[in-house]
Formats: structure tokens, sequence, C-alpha cells
């Protein structure tokens, strides 16, 4: 009940429970990658800065009823520890590292932005710099500023608008310090939503939620994606994403601009037209929308779905299942990135992949097959250019709060004491030998 791609694909997964090459430049056995591959983690500003007072989840998770477990409050708070986190990454090994900036801090009330905050995303990018991590930006995460809600959200005609003129502003003052920017976090989250949970909007708990939110706001629009009409946002978001997309190069017009979907693999346990239905749900226009206005695509890769002509079907027998409520299934990029490609037809970075488990030992085992994935698409000639996994920390998942760890390094919530856990080190030896 949350608009988290981790979150509805372990709904999802509820619901259905009831050998690669050898590369010429490698050794036997050994895979090599291009000279100027990018390797890094992700992670995002509310799920790791904490205290994001002025943020419309920070007032759903607050409000009572509640669907959050528990409050992010100060979450990692990596808002004033971003420089041990860069550098962190950067002792790995790594050469890139994506995060995003939060809306509701650099514009916390309507049309006023801050320069405090704008700078103190400036010293965050400064930070990637210095370290040789090369900066990739989300301008938007999931989250809205309070009063962006409590007027309706992405349900506003005007919401499009609003969005570019943000991030107009932000390119304008931070967009030199990029390497690669997007507006959206998995744009077609609101389709992953309907496909797994069609009455989300509906469901008891989740309205009493809004209608909570909207009392604290003193406003009866207060809106949220998860909790919205496709038919409505769908448009304005896309109209949205066409606007950010054209207000950020006219600002920095040589920034390369992309588009990160959620993109899980859907294999089908019947004839291919079901697989192709529920793909088509899956992504709608948004195929046609990173065609035209994206400089590359971001895929974001979990798992995969078995489904028939009704929907998803449960994993095969004996299937290993993650803490995060779906099926261990690595090679799952592979197959998205090939779709993507075929789809979409521009460069691929991926932006996300990870696992949430406490046994670290199959983190590692995911992260290697991951990448033999990955390296079987590099040796068929597709364009990948990244690898980044979720995420560096162990951060707020959402609804899930603290629970779900698909983190590199441990965090301490009481000290903040990062604590790095021997998969971080093993996707760093592979980073800096560039090959696995």
């Amino acid at each position: 009940m949350n608009i988290s791609r981790r979150r509805v694909i372990a709904a999802g997964a509820a619901l259905s429970l009831g050998a690669g090459r050898q590369n010429k430049a490698g050794a036997p056995g050994e895979r090599t990658f291009p000279k100027d591959f990018l390797w890094g983690t992700a992670i995002s500003a509310y799920q790791s800065e904490g205290n994001n007072t002025n943020s419309d989840a920070w007032i759903r998770e607050n409000v009572k009823p509640t669907l959050f477990k528990e409050r992010s409050g100060d979450a990692c708070d990596s808002y004033h520890r971003y420089a041990e986190d860069i550098a962190i990454a950067a002792k790995l090994g790594f050469n890139c590292y994506r995060f995003g900036i939060e809306w509701a801090r650099i514009e916390p009330s309507e049309g006023s932005f801050s320069n405090a905050e704008l700078d103190h995303y400036a010293q965050v990018l400064e930070t990637c710099r210095a370290h040789g991590l090369k900066p990739v930006v989300t301008f938007n995460h999931f989250t809205t500023p309070i009063w962006f809600a409590a007027r309706g959200g992405f349900d506003e005609p005007d919401a499009p608008d609003l969005f570019a003129r943000y991030c107009a502003k932000v390119a304008e003052h931070l967009g030199h310090l990029m390497h690669r920017a997007t507006t959206f976090n998995e744009a077609n989250i609101q389709y992953l939503v309907r496909f797994f949970a069609p009455n989300a909007a509906s469901n008891p708990a989740a309205k009493a939620m809004m209608e909570a939110a909207a009392a604290a706001t003193g406003s009866p629009k207060f809106a949220s994606l998860a909790f919205s009409d496709p038919a409505i946002t769908t448009p304005l978001l896309q109209e949205a994403h066409r606007k950010a997309y054209a207000a950020i190069k006219a600002a920095q017009p040589h920034l390369p601009v992309g588009l990160t979907l959620t993109t899980q693999d859907i294999q089908t346990t019947g004839p291919q037209s079901n697989a192709d239905k529920w793909r088509d749900r899956l992504y709608g226009d948004w195929i046609e929308v990173a065609r035209t206005h994206a400089d590359f695509i971001g895929v974001q890769t979990y798992t995969r779905f078995l489904v028939d002509e009704n929907g998803i079907v449960p994993p095969p027998p004996g299937a290993e299942i993650t803490d995060a409520g779906y099926e261990f299934y690595p090679q799952a990029l592979g197959n998205t990135i090939r779709w993507a490609h075929a789809a979409i037809g521009k460069p691929i970075y991926v932006t996300e992949s990870g696992i949430a488990t406490d046994d670290d030992a199959r983190r590692v085992t995911f992260i290697d097959q991951a990448l033999a994935s990955l390296s079987d698409c590099l040796a068929d000639g597709i364009p990948v250019h990244s690898y980044l996994y979720w995420s560096l920390l162990d951060n707020f998942e959402w609804t899930s709060g603290f629970s779900k760890h698909f983190g590199l390094a441990a965090v301490d919530l009481k000290t903040f004491k990062r604590t790095l856990k021997p998969s971080a080190r093993h996707l760093g030896a592979i980073a800096r030998a560039n090959r696995i």
C-alpha cells in the first residue's frame, strides 16, 4: 500500500504464493566490461536522509491510522553523513553514485525555493566529484512536497508545469555537476500497483490513512500516486516528464536525461501472448515516452513474475523467496535488459538491482548471477553502461520500515555506524577489476 516498487512486488509475490560466455579479452571463463562502465550503488533521499518533514510521505507515516510499520525519523542520517557514505562508495572501488534530491526540501512552499538546500545538494555533488564518483541524480523518487500533495498532487492539470518549474530550478543550479539525470524514479510504478493491487485505492486502511493525511493538511485533495486513478494521473505524469526533460535540457543542453522504469521480468506458463498482455499493462504508453523523451533508459529489476491469462501464478515448487517476499531470480536482469533494448532502443543503464536478505552469501550469489546475465547482453552487442546496486545502506523501506535489508552496509539506527558486509567488498573488487 505504498508507492515503493519493492513493496508492491512483494505484495504481488504474496498473492502468488497462496552459464555464461568466455570473453576473448580475458582469461578462460573471465568476462570483462567496457572501459567506461559505471559501477556503483543507489539510494533515495527520503529513505536515507532522515527528517524529511516537508514531504508527503512524512505526513502519511505520522498520521493515525497509518500503513507504515514504523516512522522514518532520522533514517540513516545521510543528510548529514553524505560525505561518509560517498567516501565508503569510493573506497569500495565504485566510480558512480546514484542518489535522489528531495523536492520537498528545495521547494518547501509553493513557488519558494531554498538556496540553502540547493547549496546542500551542490555540496553532495561536489563531494561525489572529489571522490571520483560520477553522480546520477533522480529528481523525484516517489515523494512530493506536502503543499503539492495537499493541492491534489499529480491529479491536478497544472502539476506538469509545477514539476517542470522545480526541475528547471535544480538544473540551473546543479546540472553542471551531474553526470546523468533522471526525472521520475520508476515512472510506471502506478501500473505495477494496479497490476498486483487493483483495489489499493479503495482498501479501508489505505483510505483511512489518506483521509487522516487530508485532515492533517487541511485539504480534501491530499493525493499520493499509489492511491490515485492511473487514468487521470498517468497522462499528467507523462506530460510532466516531457516538460521536465525539456526544462532540464534548456538549462543544461549537454546533460543526458533519462527515464527509469520498474522492469520486472514477465514470463508465461502458457502462450507467449499471456506475457505480452501483462507486459503491456506494466509499461503502457511509457515505452513511447521513453523513445521520444529520454536519452537513456534506466532498468530497475529485482525478480520475475510468472503469469497466465488471468495474472500472476505461484513460483515453481521449491523456489527461493527473498525477505521482500518475491522469487530469488537474479537472471531476470538480463531478460529485462533484452526487452528494453528491443522495445525502446536507447542506451541502457542498470540503475537498480538488488535483494533483501539477511544471508549475505545469497546477496553475493545474487550479484554474481545478475552480472553474468548482464555480461551476456554485452557479449550480444546490447549497449549496457552501468550496474548500480540497490542499495548502499540498509535504509527505510517505506511501509516495511527498517525490516528489509537490501544494503551493502548495515546501519546502527542509534549511532548511525555503517558496517560493511562481505558483499560490499565482493562487488567493490569486481568494480575495481572491471570483470567477473
